[in-house]
């Protein structure tokens, strides 16, 4: 889902999120280490949303550099691209939770 404010928008489609992700943007999954290792999104990186604050620059510098959040159910990725806009990110969309997810998981 994108998030302009509160206001929630149409959700992703697991094809247009691999779209994106080949067109460059980073996807986060920000679950656990735990649960990332249980299964995860192909191409994602796992940063965990109580880390998400200090390490997100480190990551990605460019403010302005598409981002795209998940986690279990949707709640931590909501919470996470809230955080992320408060920080000046620009370009943050919320996928909302792992079972939206289509096309396979690595372990």
């Amino acid at each position: 889902m994108f998030f302009s404010g509160a206001k929630r928008e149409e959700m992703l489609s697991s094809e247009q999120v691999k779209q994106k992700m080949a067109d460059g943007s980073l996807l986060i999954d920000v679950r656990t280490p735990q649960e990332y290792a249980g299964g995860h999104i192909p191409g994602s990186r796992n940063i965990p949303l109580d880390e998400l604050e200090q390490r997100i620059n480190a990551v990605q510098p460019d403010k302005s550099h598409p981002l795209i959040v998940y986690c279990q159910s949707g709640g931590r990725s909501a919470a996470a691209a809230r955080l992320l806009k408060s920080m000046g990110r620009t370009h943050v969309s919320d996928f909302g939770g792992i079972h939206n997810w289509t096309l396979g998981y690595e372990r």
